[in-house]
């Protein structure tokens, strides 16, 4: 099942995590009070809403409840910001996402119930989509336009299994690189291991097979 996500506010940050969460495949709705920046993104998401994020009314009628996760991306604008997260956390939204300008507007944020405060200069727009839409990655790193690295847990269906059974490769199209058990990381792996569940993968991958790992 796709997961559904909510983001308010388009401002640079906002559009590039709709945008990105979009492209891998997510069902995406987002809101604005600028009409014309809904007009600009209404054809690359799912769900375009023009609507006054400070009319709290509104805004719970826009469907929040059904979302897996609300991105709050406004933090120029501190008491809509406010407001959207506690609507969305009033609405039993699991994780509520709140985009912080400095470490103050950062704890206001913590203190009327967001899950996570960001920092867009410490976490990209990209970055942040690609954690939301899976809960394996521990780590991500861009090593170039076409290729990333990733840390992450092994699958539920995968623990057990062995990296020959599994055939990674082929099956998601990812290179596994090490396997890291505590603080050793192996890189000589014995294919016929079985993996644990609490025992990392670093693996490569091209970002056009990325939908492969959602």
């Amino acid at each position: 099942m796709k997961k559904s996500f909510a983001v308010i506010g388009l401002g640079r940050f906002g559009r590039s995590i709709a945008l990105e969460l979009y492209k891998l495949g997510a069902d995406v709705m987002v809101i604005d009070k600028d009409e014309e920046k809904i007009n600009r993104l209404s054809d690359y998401v799912t769900c375009a809403i023009n609507v006054d994020v400070c009319d709290t009314d509104a805004l719970t009628n826009v469907g929040l409840s059904n979302m897996d996760a609300v991105i709050v991306a406004m933090s120029d604008y501190l008491e809509p910001s406010v407001m959207s997260v506690i609507t969305a956390k009033d609405l039993g939204v699991p994780l509520v996402i709140a985009k912080a300008r400095d470490e103050l507007t950062g704890s206001i944020f913590d203190k009327v119930g967001a899950d996570k405060v960001v920092y867009p200069e410490k976490e990209s727009g990209m970055r942040l989509s690609r954690k939301l839409l899976t809960t394996d990655f521990l780590e991500f790193f861009e090593l170039s336009d076409t290729v990333s690295l990733i840390e992450l847990l092994p699958r539920k269906e995968w623990v057990g299994k062995s990296l020959k059974e599994l055939n990674l490769r082929k099956e998601y199209r990812i290179n596994v690189i090490a396997i890291k058990d505590n603080d050793d990381i192996n890189v000589v792996m014995d294919p016929d291991e079985p993996l644990k569940e609490d025992c990392p993968l670093v693996i490569t991958i091209k970002k056009s097979d990325m939908k492969r790992l959602m």
